[in-house]
């Protein structure tokens, strides 16, 4: 996704999670003397290759939450590779997830935290005995600064989908993608965060119903980019069998990894702001900076971070690679949302108070792509290919322009250079009237459904108000081809290919193929 430009909102859910136990079947030895009814195993008491860890249960799912994948990177682990967690013999109380990863706390999409000992995961698996069920890997989006997977309620995903859901913190901003030349600090943390996790689900998916040669890695956003950087990541493979991409432009996208040196440059930014200029000393420096401190320094907002192409972790940015047909090949399913910007456009008008006018409509397409509103400009051609008495509003054609410009091209892109790879699946949620954000005023113009509101149809979000009848039957219509895409590699539509670009639209009205790229303008954009 563009990063740089979604409305910074914050997933407030945390995961619930239930089953129930099953009982064992009475035997006896002989007509006269009976063998005592052996105890029924405690569905919320699960071995790991850790340690034991206890969770909770109710009529629909199990949860296990705050389990922690690697050793909390504290002291001298700051800015070190994962480290494997030390083992443990009383029960891990997992009835309670953990807390966020540090992230600074001046956008609402925060989950403020100074706690460096954040490298946990919760595991939300349907009730009652299971085995080989596929496991989805949820990798939270925020800008790769903000959010966590506590937020991340699964259980609709789990019971319904009967899937094994593991929804994962890891290090964030400075935490996670900071390089500096002075640092001995290896780049792309956030990055083998999520492959400690993504290992530690491979040695025990299976203590928890799980098929652990059956891993779907999923994110959206932040997630998206981390989910095509492991595509793209040598080290990752064999890890995960099935991707899904939400919302995240991984090649043609202005918002692609960074290059070493615009990194090290971020990070001697950084070094700097915290009082650490020397690159002799900064190592020294920089590790005895409080966490608070390391944050006050570290740049936030939706712009100062990436994953970085620095040659080791991740040796070509996912464009490269895709368009070299080196990466990890498995099955992927791949889309957006029809409206991404509309959020970000509505935001404007909360701040003023007044919808947008077509003035205000043409500056800021002006200011977007440059020269003037003149047919001779840039601008001007955006103007006359969107003209404002097309749409309902200046608000909606706005919006119009920047979905298409920033996110439906990009990720039209990004589909296009995988589809002649791998079997790729293509949709995009269409649904004319999707739930908004809980206590947040509406524009004057419709939303359709903009960035992140994919998320309230396949998770439990108290962000988002509640869905409609028509919307919960089109979230369980979403979790239903979601789930069988983990299962079997197909979500139940027909493939994307270079010949037939198929695009499966997703609303409460009808689930059919949608034109995505006359919707969105592409043959216009990629001139």
């Amino acid at each position: 996704m563009p990063t740089t430009r979604h409305l910074a909102l914050a997933l407030l859910a945390t995961a619930v999670g239930c089953a129930t136990p099953h009982t064992a079947t009475s035997q006896t030895a002989t007509p006269q003397t009976a063998i005592p009814r052996t105890a029924a195993p405690d569905p919320t008491l699960v071995s790991t290759d850790d340690g034991p860890v206890r969770g909770a249960a109710t009529a629909t799912v199990r949860t296990f939450q705050g389990i922690p994948y690697a050793a909390p990177p504290t002291g001298d682990l700051r800015w070190k590779g994962p480290r494997p967690v030390a083992s443990w013999r009383a029960a891990l109380d997992a009835r309670k997830p953990r807390g966020a990863c540090p992230q600074p706390s001046d956008q609402p999409i925060a989950i403020p935290s100074t706690n460096e000992d954040c490298l946990y995961l919760n595991v939300t698996t349907p009730a009652g005995p299971g085995r080989d069920l596929p496991v989805i890997v949820w990798i939270h989006g925020g800008s790769f600064v903000y959010g966590d997977g506590a937020s991340y309620g699964a259980e609709r995903l789990a019971a319904r989908g009967k899937a094994v859901v593991v929804t994962v913190n890891y290090r964030l901003g400075a935490f996670g993608l900071m390089v500096h030349p002075g640092l001995d600090a290896p780049a792309n943390l956030s990055l083998l965060d999520q492959r400690a996790a993504l290992r530690w689900v491979r040695r025990n998916a299976s203590a928890f119903g799980g098929d652990a040669g059956n891993v779907t890695i999923m994110g959206q956003s932040a997630g998206g980019f981390s989910v095509c950087g492991h595509l793209a990541a040598p080290g990752s493979a064999g890890l995960f069998q099935r991707a899904i991409v939400q919302s995240a432009s991984c090649a043609g996208s202005p918002d692609a990894p960074y290059d070493l040196k615009r990194a090290r440059a971020a990070g001697v930014a950084l070094a700097k702001a915290a009082g650490c200029p020397e690159q002799r000393t900064a190592e020294r420096c920089l590790r005895r900076k409080s966490t608070a401190e390391v944050l006050a320094a570290a740049e936030s907002g939706h712009e100062g971070y990436r994953l970085v192409v620095d040659g080791e972790v991740l040796p070509k940015s996912p464009a490269d690679a895709f368009a070299t047909g080196k990466f990890n090949r498995v099955p992927v399913l791949y889309g957006s949302t029809h409206d991404e910007e509309a959020g970000r456009i509505g935001s404007m008008e909360a701040m003023t108070g007044k919808p947008l006018t077509t003035g205000d409509y043409i500056k800021e397409v002006t200011s977007a792509f440059g020269g003037k509103a003149g047919k001779a400009g840039k601008a001007g051609k955006v103007l006359a290919e969107y003209p404002v008495g097309a749409y309902g509003s200046p608000g909606e054609a706005l919006a119009a322009v920047m979905t298409d410009s920033g996110w439906a091209t990009p990720v039209y892109d990004s589909q296009r250079a995988l589809a002649p790879h791998v079997p790729l699946y293509a949709y995009e949620l269409n649904e004319a009237e999707s739930p908004y954000f809980r206590g947040f005023p509406r524009p004057s113009f419709p939303l359709g459904t903009g960035h992140m509101i994919d998320l309230a149809y396949l998770f439990e979000n108290a962000l988002f108000e509640p869905l409609t009848g028509p919307q919960a039957r089109l979230a369980d219509a979403m979790v239903d081809r979601w789930s069988r895409f983990a299962r079997t590699g197909e979500p139940g539509w027909r493939r994307f290919t270079p010949r037939e670009p198929y695009t499966q639209g997703l609303s409460s009205a009808a689930i059919r193929r949608t034109d995505f790229a006359a919707d969105h303008h592409y043959a216009f954009w990629s001139r």
